[in-house]
């Protein structure tokens, strides 16, 4: 089983910004936590980070009939981009939304994902976490 991690903008500066709200982890920090996690579940996982809501949708389009499923965080693209959504909606494998920080316990205008409408589970606000949680349930997903 192979999955893709996909991080989204300002996520490669992770561990330096606002940490009182996405913590002191790095985004290494982060891959290194996803991998073993993934390999205590017999997972295969790649990492992709970029600033573009382009590029994410050509990364998800790459990934038909090459990965099993994706971990996206599409960071602030979540509260934007329905090219993003229609992307994940156009894919032949399940997507999993995750965020480090509780979006729902934020401002308003990060309150509402318009990506999270077409993936098939969202995880947010348990830092570092998320991806794992989200790992686990995409597992499951992938295996039902």
């Amino acid at each position: 089983m192979k999955v893709m991690v996909v991080h989204g903008p300002n996520l490669n500066l992770l561990g330096s910004r606002e940490v009182d709200i996405y913590g002191d982890q790095t985004l290494e920090d982060i891959n290194a936590l996803v991998t073993a996690a993934a390999a205590d579940l017999g997972v295969e996982v790649e990492f992709h980070q970029t600033q573009r809501e382009g590029e994410i949708i050509e990364l998800l389009q790459a990934g038909s009939g090459r990965v099993d499923g994706v971990l996206l965080n599409p960071a602030a693209y979540s509260h934007t981009s329905r090219a993003i959504a229609d992307t994940i909606r156009a894919v032949d494998y399940p997507v999993v939304e995750v965020h480090l920080s509780n979006i729902h316990a934020r401002e308003e205008w990060r309150r509402a994902s318009v990506t999270a409408e077409e993936a098939v589970g969202v995880v947010t606000g348990f830092g570092a976490g998320s991806y794992v949680v989200g790992l686990q349930a995409l597992k499951r997903t992938l295996e039902a």
